[in-house]
């Protein structure tokens, strides 16, 4: 017989290596937008699993996906191509600008392909003195030593030894600082189409413009990280459509499995063509399982109705913060698109968002952070009216005790 033994928190630090620091609470189950713990304590979640359940806990089309198709296949190997990954990928050109698709495990690993595939691409077409990736400060793009060094935050990328090379940051929605690093020698301008982990920054429309208009005259690459506002988190199914501006590499992740473990890097024929046999590729990526669940979220989400229903539960959100905050004024402001929000600390409050987290979570709600500055909330696509003002009024009496 199999040893058994409590499970706890403790058991936590006894066996997991120390890079997180996850909350005493351990929840057992999720149903829709509600979430229960080991003592049976219930949680409304606002916080999707970092933008990853788009669909809630336990959406029975994603249940019936991953049951149906856990009875037929769950693996093969990229030596065989499956069903599933065949036909995610033709809903997902079909819906984009995109025509061809790449599967991978997670946004990191999407973009450490989309990263390669820039300089393989620039190297082909204009030569090797074309390999500079232009991203943005604050910009977050994974964790691999390839991502995290694109990404804007050298915090996350120090410590580790000499850096990927040629990688220069330029400031958000500050175009100037684009045209000073832009030259025939950049490969791509990798940016999120509004900041994540970086604050929750939507891009203006002159910046963003901006920036593929100085890709297109310096024959560089436009990347757009969609991880976390791909598949609807925004209100559009991709960012890109509501800035009216097209990327030539997306990457996409998180709310693609709707919490099934996939990503996605898609771009057009023309560029897709540089990454051929043997120059990239992933055990696990475009597994049957994945793809299977991946498809059920993406055709759920993908409808006139739950997009719409994005931007009308967004201004729920918007009227109720700004409601809260007018009577305790602890924000300097709520910023964000769609279901991506950003509750800004006032200068009183400046560097305690955990401490709100904590205080949201002993009322009942689950809560994110993005830096030390910003609550954020990033709940299911889906989540019932009635969810999203119980758990409001739970947030709003987390706040009135740390405003006292």
């Amino acid at each position: 017989m199999p040893k058994t033994f409590p499970v706890t928190r403790e058991l936590f630090d006894d066996v997991m290596v120390p890079n997180y620091a996850p909350s005493t609470v351990i929840p057992v189950r999720g149903k829709g937008s509600r979430v229960w713990d080991q003592q049976n304590k219930e949680y409304v979640d606002f916080a999707g699993g970092i933008a990853v359940n788009c669909l809630g806990h336990c959406h029975p089309n994603l249940v019936n996906a991953l049951h149906t198709q856990s009875e037929k296949l769950w693996h093969l190997s990229n030596v065989m191509t499956n069903e599933p990954a065949l036909r995610l990928a033709k809903k997902i050109v079909d819906s984009t600008f995109a025509e061809k698709v790449y599967f991978a495990n997670s946004g990191g690993e999407a973009n450490e392909a989309a990263f390669k595939l820039a300089r393989r691409w620039a190297l082909e077409e204009h030569g090797e003195h074309k390999s500079q990736i232009i991203s943005f400060k604050q910009g977050f793009h994974g964790r691999t030593f390839f991502t995290v060094t694109v990404g804007g935050q050298p915090a996350y990328s120090d410590g580790f030894g000499p850096k990927p090379g040629n990688i220069d940051h330029a400031i958000y929605n500050d175009l100037d600082s684009v045209k000073a690093l832009i030259s025939a020698n950049t490969c791509a301008v990798v940016m999120e189409p509004l900041q994540g982990e970086g604050g929750i920054v939507s891009p203006t429309a002159e910046f963003v413009k901006g920036v593929r208009e100085l890709c297109d005259q310096h024959h560089a690459l436009l990347v757009f990280d969609e991880v976390q506002t791909g598949v609807g988190r925004t209100g559009d199914l991709y960012a890109y459509m509501g800035l009216g501006v097209t990327p030539d590499i997306l990457t996409t992740a998180k709310a693609l499995g709707g919490g099934f473990p996939i990503g996605a890097m898609i771009t057009t024929t023309d560029i897709a063509k540089h990454l051929k046999i043997g120059t990239h590729g992933s055990t696990y990526g475009g597994n049957p399982l994945a793809c299977a669940v991946a498809e059920a979220a993406f055709d759920t989400v993908n409808t006139a109705e739950v997009l719409a229903g994005v931007k009308a539960k967004s201004a729920l959100y918007f009227a109720g913060l700004t409601a809260i905050n007018e009577q305790y004024h602890v924000f300097q402001e709520v910023r964000g698109k769609g279901l991506l929000i950003g509750a800004v600390l006032n200068d009183q409050y400046k560097g305690r968002a955990k401490e709100f987290l904590n205080a949201a979570m002993a009322e009942g709600v689950m809560t994110l952070v993005a830096g030390a500055n910003i609550v954020r909330f990033a709940p299911s696509l889906v989540i019932p009216e009635a969810d999203i003002a119980e758990g409001l009024a739970r947030f709003e009496r987390a706040v009135a005790k740390l405003a006292k």
